[in-house]
């Protein structure tokens, strides 16, 4: 459960402060010269349907990717997960699209790094490693951030008779 309230947590705090960035989105009537924005919506693991990949942008997805549960000798056990927060954005300008993305994990970035800490029990770590896909997919544009994440452990219930 702890990597799932990670996830919750993270869907908090990622739509509390990009709540405040307004993106593109895709206008679907006869004047193409309105532009309409929105804050991107939060997703957790999955977009509900296949065609939502560009029907819901802008959109910013938090997947978790891989957990760790370990312990070496005389040490306490220690655990940690990876979440991956991909980032998309339309946009009809490809230098705009691209900075859009940019901006959203640049903001997620340091928020992340000025907290530390999301939900009181789920610490940032280092590395932090993000991109900007240079792939021409205009007028949609993606990139990720792959975070690090100690969680608390799961202490046993039984005496290990081992030790």
């Amino acid at each position: 459960m702890t990597a799932i309230n990670l996830l919750e947590c993270l869907e908090e705090f990622v739509k509390e402060k990009t709540a405040d960035i307004k993106l593109q989105v895709k206008v679907r009537n006869l004047n193409p010269q309105e532009v309409k924005e929105r804050a991107a919506d939060v997703y957790k693991m999955r977009l509900p349907k296949k065609e939502d990949q560009t029907e819901k942008v802008p959109y910013i997805l938090l997947q978790f990717l891989t957990g760790k549960d370990d312990k070496e000798n005389g040490e306490p056990q220690e655990s940690d997960c990876k979440i991956r927060i991909v980032v998309a954005t339309y946009s009809e300008d490809g230098g705009e699209g691209s900075f859009d993305v940019l901006n959203v994990l640049l903001r997620i970035r340091s928020e992340l790094e000025k907290a530390g800490v999301v939900g009181e029990r789920f610490v940032l770590q280092y590395p932090l490693e993000y991109i900007v896909y240079p792939d021409s997919t205009q007028p949609y544009y993606l990139g990720e951030m792959i975070t690090n994440w100690s969680i608390p452990t799961i202490e046993r219930e039984v005496t290990d008779i081992w030790q």
